[in-house]
């Protein structure tokens, strides 16, 4: 059993509050006995006691507890940088051959049930689950009279949002799962079947819905509008898009930050991903970080390695590499409009690279027409990369022949901030207080395109027109571009918006899903988009061609990608294994 350490410094108040609760973050088993002198459920069921209960089931958010990283795992985290950006084909793994091996079946579509990313997936977020019900029942059973209505039912709400979050986590992953509620005994736990429970994710958000207030007092705690955000993507998921227009429509109409801002897009792109900006009218829900608390694990740290190698920038480990495919999704037409006919790869269509070219010899930069926001999400050979000056190329790579010659951008912390929303106080300096964004305003924007789309009554279309036109006209602020230090443009930007009206679905279909690929690229959503739109296997076995012309060594192993497999990752063996036969494993995986 491990005693949980609540010290996220974004909630108020911060509970040094040791948490001893019922599910351990490091067992194969779903439940342990508690041990000699842990804290009891009856010993926390003060107004402190169960606000710290709540915030140690946030501390699962970034996989804390589960491993041994700094007292996390990156896989168990809902960073998603491995399990959807990587495998999603938006990114490389990056680094050098050798390291990271537990990453490889992930980017050759080989995992298999003994496989540690799975497996630390399952245990972080069922720790998170029962932390969640453990947390629903000290404020349920709770007598002590300093615990008021509106606190208890607050309390509830924000945990019952966070299970809802975990088990969506799961279902995304693994498909079917064991779900229970805080109502389930110890004893009942172990009997528990996978089955499909996305019925009881849904019911969970809309009872935290009920319960949650529209502000909180502390920003980064879930509210009204989170939950309602959140339950608008669980009905597109299920297709739901009637429904799921009406949900999100709402949000985007009335919907608030939990500091009570009303959502909107910040004015530039760039602003998203700067920790100067965390908690802005655009984060509806975001993983909290904090740097220089005193513990690493408090900062961004499952994003520890994906800083550049060989430059000031983190100093480690050269990971998460932006693939080939995704940078020459930016190249844009004579019109500002994305390739829609797929042609982006194509020879006089990709982006002109450094590959194999040395930091000191000459290179020119692409010429052609590119997407702004390219330059904000990815760092390429002499472009400004924040406030580091121009990336050199070669010599900020780990291993170019084999991760690529592009680096990670969005979650990278500013020269400026080093020190103050930087933490170096550990082995690597990549631990930053950037948040990392669960869901967006511009998130919302394009799921409730997508339901229009999907819905296709009258006037949909053009509505979904509007809502994909809105987040690209904040892309189309020119202010926003990625300068030189004379103040011109890095590269020649061009974007627009659609001005056609969209009278087929299709046509309104590819442009939906390209504009999630450059708009909310490398945040952990595209594996999610290919599977649930029925494509995964098209697009990732094409990506897979493509990448390995340039950079074979990291596809060396057979790379197909097969839906009736891959779309799921495999159950655990260690847990089906404990379970005596109670959970069944995902086809593919026996």
């Amino acid at each position: 059993m491990i005693n949980y350490l609540t010290t996220s410094w974004k909630f108020a108040p911060v509970l040094a509050l040791s948490l001893a609760i019922f599910v351990s973050g490091c067992s194969d088993e779903f439940l342990e006995p508690d041990p000699p002198g842990a804290l009891t459920e009856d010993a926390l069921s003060s107004p402190a006691g169960i606000e710290g209960a709540v915030i140690g089931t946030y501390s699962l958010l970034k996989g804390i507890g589960v491993g041994n990283n700094n007292g996390g795992s990156r896989f168990a985290s809902s960073y998603n940088w491995v399990s959807s950006s990587i495998q999603g084909g938006e990114a490389n793994k990056g680094t050098e051959p050798g390291d990271g091996n537990e990453i490889d079946l992930v980017v050759t579509y080989n995992l298999n049930a003994t496989s540690s990313v799975p497996a630390d997936k399952w245990r972080g977020m069922y720790e998170g689950v029962t932390r969640a019900n453990s947390a629903i029942r000290i404020a349920k059973n709770s007598v002590d009279t300093r615990v008021t209505d509106e606190f208890r039912a607050n309390m509830i709400a924000q945990a019952t949002f966070l299970r809802a979050h975990f088990f969506f986590e799961l279902h995304k992953h693994f498909g079917n799962i064991p779900y229970f509620n805080e109502d389930v005994t110890a004893a009942d736990i172990p009997a528990v079947p996978n089955t499909d429970n996305i019925a009881n994710i849904e019911a969970d958000f809309r009872a935290a819905i009920d319960g949650l207030p529209e502000t909180q007092s502390s920003v980064g705690m879930a509210n009204k509008t989170a939950a309602e955000a959140y339950l608008g993507k669980v009905l597109l998921y299920q297709k739901k898009y009637g429904e799921a227009a009406t949900v999100l429509q709402d949000v985007i109409d009335s919907g608030v930050t939990s500091g009570g801002a009303s959502l909107d897009l910040m004015p530039n792109y760039s602003d998203v991903f700067n920790a100067e900006f965390d908690n802005n009218m655009e984060s509806i829900f975001a993983i909290q970080a904090a740097a220089n608390t005193g513990a690493v694990a408090n900062a961004n740290f499952a994003l520890d390695l994906s800083h550049l190698q060989g430059s000031p920038v983190g100093g480690c480990c050269g990971f998460w590499q932006p693939s080939f495919d995704l940078v020459n999704s930016f190249r844009v037409d004579a019109n500002g409009l994305p390739l829609l006919d797929g042609s982006y790869n194509a020879a006089g269509n990709s982006v002109a690279n450094d590959l194999g070219i040395e930091s000191a010899d000459a290179f020119t930069p692409d010429a052609g027409p590119l997407d702004p926001r390219l330059d904000h999400s990815v760092g390429r050979r002499d472009i400004p990369y924040l406030d580091w000056g121009l990336h050199p190329g070669k010599a900020w790579i780990r291993s170019q022949p084999y991760g690529g010659p592009y680096s990670p951008k969005k979650f990278i912390y500013y020269s400026r901030q080093t020190g103050t929303l930087q933490d170096g106080s550990s082995w690597t300096s990549g631990y930053t207080a950037m948040n990392f964004n669960i869901i967006r305003f511009a998130d919302v924007l394009l799921m409730a395109a997508e339901a229009y789309i999907g819905n296709n009554g009258a006037g949909d279309l053009e509505r979904a027109r509007g809502l994909v036109n809105r987040v690209r006209m904040r892309a189309m602020n020119s202010d926003g571009f990625v300068k030189n230090d004379d103040g011109t443009d890095a590269a020649n930007y061009s974007i627009s918006t659609y001005d056609s009206p969209w009278t087929d679905p299709a046509i309104a279909t590819d442009a939906l899903r390209m504009e999630r690929k450059l708009e909310l690229s490398n945040e952990g959503h595209r594996w999610f988009d290919l599977v649930r739109w029925g494509v995964a296997a098209e697009v990732l076995n094409d990506y897979v061609a493509f990448e390995r012309t340039l950079i074979p060594s990291q596809f060396t192993t057979a790379s197909t990608y097969t839906s009736a497999k891959n779309d799921m990752w495999p159950i655990p063996q260690g847990q089906i294994d404990l379970q005596s036969g109670v959970l069944t494993q995902n086809p593919g995986y026996n």
